[in-house]
């Protein structure tokens, strides 16, 4: 069984249009120009326990919006959920039970309490028995490091301190699904290291499945091994990060450095698409030809003292998503 499973789902939102001008005005308090908005258009996808899968869109595509209903805090106009086998709008405290959740721009921690007396009140209100709950803070804090500011007052954490915090709070009562909002927004680079460390021991050590929104690029690249891409509450990509990236920005560079001035040959499967010095570098369709044999044709004709093979950028791969859709 998958553990979400999204069939044909439709989310409208009433918008009440403001007319102007002062007659506009006055007659749209009495007659409002009212439109329907699709916020999420037909969605159907399904994950399967243990993957960890970037769902990511430009802004205002409906990303918000699912998790929101995937969550059972909103409930959707039409289409069928299912998370954990149950419906989050019909059985929303057995899906919660199951649910870790992470907002990267608010907290769940209580502001005027020690971040371990916020871990005390979750325990009693998930009603976590000592043992399970020691061996939870254990694993936590020996992943994220907790226990350096276990005492701080949550007001008094840095903006990466807290994250930690926050992501510790969410695993409190050994959820199965990980819902996981820009979790590293604003963060610097070790704390962004944490984190993703954290999500990746996770997932390994107790199958977690985790369904991630970013707009951060690296976490998609170091976390994802699947993207679905939403864009005005349309499914446009599904699939392995690699195919998606392969499909969007199927070209690859050769960077080969010669080791003395020689005439380039041309090559019926590449093309030279710049040179500086004793750098070459020729542009490939990895669907015509693979590296290897590139390099092994030109290796014949070239005194080659280096080279490389650069991949293409994920993030030129990922806009070109948002550019065809939009």
């Amino acid at each position: 069984m998958a553990m979400i499973e999204v069939k044909d789902l439709v989310k409208e939102f009433v918008v009440v249009r403001k007319k102007t001008g002062l007659s506009g005005a006055v007659k749209s308090l009495f007659l409002p120009d009212k439109a329907i908005v699709r916020g999420v258009d037909g969605l159907s996808f399904d994950i399967e326990q243990g993957d960890i899968v970037g769902y990511i869109g430009p802004n205002g595509a409906g990303k918000s919006t699912t998790i929101k209903m995937l969550t059972g805090i909103l409930h959707p106009t039409e289409g069928e959920i299912r998370v954990c086998g149950f419906s989050p709008q019909k059985d929303r405290k057995a899906v919660v039970r199951q649910l870790g959740v992470v907002f990267g721009q608010r907290t769940q921690l209580y502001w005027d309490l020690r971040l371990g007396e916020t871990f005390e009140l979750l325990k009693r209100i998930y009603r976590i028995e000592d043992k399970p709950f020691k061996d939870t803070m254990d694993i936590l804090n020996e992943v994220l490091r907790i226990q350096d500011f276990i005492d701080t007052p949550v007001r008094q954490l840095s903006l990466g301190q807290r994250m930690r915090g926050d992501l510790a709070a969410s695993m409190i009562h050994d959820p199965t699904l990980l819902f996981l909002d820009e979790p590293t927004i604003g963060l610097d680079a070790d704390a962004k290291h944490a984190i993703r460390q954290f999500i990746l021991t996770m997932n390994r050590e107790r199958k977690m499945t985790v369904v991630l929104t970013t707009h951060d690029l690296d976490d998609v690249e170091q976390l994802c091994s699947r993207l679905l891409v939403v864009n005005r509450g349309k499914l446009v990509e599904d699939g392995p990060l690699e195919a998606i990236v392969n499909k969007l920005a199927p070209h690859r560079l050769l960077v080969i450095e010669l080791a003395e001035q020689v005439i380039l040959p041309e090559h019926e499967s590449a093309r030279i698409i710049g040179k500086e010095g004793l750098k070459v570098w020729y542009q490939f369709d990895k669907s015509v030809i693979t590296a290897a044999d590139l390099i092994a044709d030109l290796s014949g004709k070239l005194p080659i003292r280096d080279l490389s093979v650069q991949e293409p950028d994920i993030e030129d791969a990922i806009r070109e998503v948002y550019r065809t859709t939009s």
